[in-house]
């Protein structure tokens, strides 16, 4: 059974998660307010870098499945399933804001009252929202609507930046909130041709799906960040974290991802999504220490690596420093709350010269950092004449580069190696001074 789909939204979940639902067969017009952004996505061009998206993106707009609109009215007039897909950023005492979202559950009520609709509609809250945010958005339809016949769902999303079409298409599971058996149906009909290799459904109220999200999230980076703590530990007694990894990664019980230390995390998600979840707990009276202390972790972490850069150098106002990486991680030209940028900053107000190079996200970069940095059409162009080479984001072509090239061309055969993504010995034996994470290090 194929549904009319209506998207909000067309960020990183709103585009991402329409395009999918148009190549399982359903009618989606994608809805956003910036015309030349939607004209870009008329044309079969993702405005993001995500793998494997421009191609499903132009498949489904051939195939006719998949628009793009500036007019909500037309989506919510067309649409059986609404999804908001709105960003809410957060607030600067950590909350999340909701204007957004409620703005649009607003509009669509003045929109049903408008036409008079009378068909049963689901208004789903796919943006990452605070426990109660269904319930403030249902309240709207109800104080609004004089014959309610929307009913509105929590499908919060786990879409993994640099995986995100993959994750869409078969995801690990599919969480549903609602109090509704028939919006459960619906949804679950929705979601089938996504979970046929028997990956789970899980129908639970509203409240409970919309923490479900935070507390994933919340989780995982509480997980980077022990091994972020744990790499400090390390480096004073003299043990490797790459060696604890393996060590307790493979204890099925505890699992392999998220162990890696490095410069911190970052993205649009994680901590946005820790300092929500505290925020939240610190309204109810019931606050959350571990995940107050995973966020602190975080931000001394990026500090910890500055310091090694600042205790390095005698004075930084005369170096000159390359900065491989930009974006949050590798697969994404996603730079929001990139530990790259934290770095950066600190070392401009040194007087440090900085140059960077990112396979993706150097045009997002650029409309941070305007000319205050110099951008590199390569990674070996970035080292010419540079005190030291310093890695933030683990770029495969970042593994194995050419270190003869490299010692041509730095000034000092000087590493700062944020990923691990050399070993200290080999380092070492080819003649660079070599800082990594929780690791021995190397000095020439």
């Amino acid at each position: 059974m194929s549904f009319k789909i209506g998207v909000i939204g067309t960020g990183y979940v709103g585009l991402v998660s329409g395009t999918s639902f148009a190549a399982a067969g359903n009618d989606v017009l994608c809805i956003d307010i910036d015309e030349k952004k939607v004209e870009v996505m008329r044309s079969g061009k993702s405005p993001i870098y995500e793998p494997g998206l421009d191609h499903l993106l132009a498949r489904n707009i051939k195939d006719g499945r998949l628009n793009f609109s500036t007019n909500l009215e037309d989506a919510v007039i067309q649409s059986q399933v609404i999804f908001l897909c709105l960003p809410t950023p957060p607030n600067e005492d950590g909350s999340a804001d909701l204007q957004h979202v409620l703005k649009v559950a607003n509009d669509i009520a003045d929109i049903i009252n408008k036409n008079k609709l009378t068909e049963n509609k689901i208004v789903v809250n796919k943006s990452t929202v605070p426990v109660g945010t269904a319930a403030a958005v249902s309240e709207i339809f109800e104080s609004k609507l004089e014959n309610n016949t929307v009913c509105v769902v929590s499908n919060p999303e786990f879409l993994r930046e640099g995986f995100a079409v993959e994750d869409a298409m078969k995801p690990e599971r599919v969480v549903i909130g609602t109090s509704s058996k028939e919006a459960a149906e619906i949804m679950t009909d929705l979601y089938q041709p996504f979970v046929r290799s028997g990956n789970p459904i899980y129908i639970m109220d509203e409240k409970s799906a919309e923490v479900t999200k935070y507390a994933a999230n919340s989780f995982l980076a509480t997980k980077i960040s022990f091994m972020n703590d744990l790499s400090a530990y390390c480096e004073k007694v003299g043990a490797d974290i790459e060696q604890i990894r393996a060590g307790i990664g493979s204890d099925s019980r505890i699992g392999k991802r998220f162990l890696f230390a490095g410069v911190g995390y970052g993205g649009s998600c994680f901590p946005k999504d820790v300092q929500a979840l505290e925020y939240s707990a610190d309204q109810v009276g019931s606050p959350l220490h571990i995940v107050k202390a995973a966020r602190r972790i975080n931000s001394e972490q990026i500090q910890r690596f500055i310091n090694k850069i600042k205790n390095r150098f005698d004075d930084l106002s005369n170096t000159s420093i390359a900065v491989w990486g930009l974006a949050f991680k590798p697969n994404t030209d996603d730079v929001r709350e990139a530990p790259a940028f934290v770095l950066i900053e600190a070392l401009l107000k040194e007087g440090v010269k900085i140059s960077v190079y990112d396979q993706e996200a150097m045009e997002n970069t650029k409309l941070h950092f305007g000319d205050k940095i110099e951008y590199c059409e390569d990674m070996y162009s970035c080292c010419k004449d540079k005190d030291a080479l310093v890695i933030v984001t683990e770029w495969n072509s970042f593994r194995n580069p050419n270190f003869d090239k490299l010692k041509g061309l730095l000034k000092h055969n000087i590493v700062f190696d944020g990923r691990n993504l050399f070993q200290p010995e080999d380092m070492a034996e080819i003649g660079f001074e070599h800082y990594p994470v929780g690791r021995g290090f190397s000095k020439l």
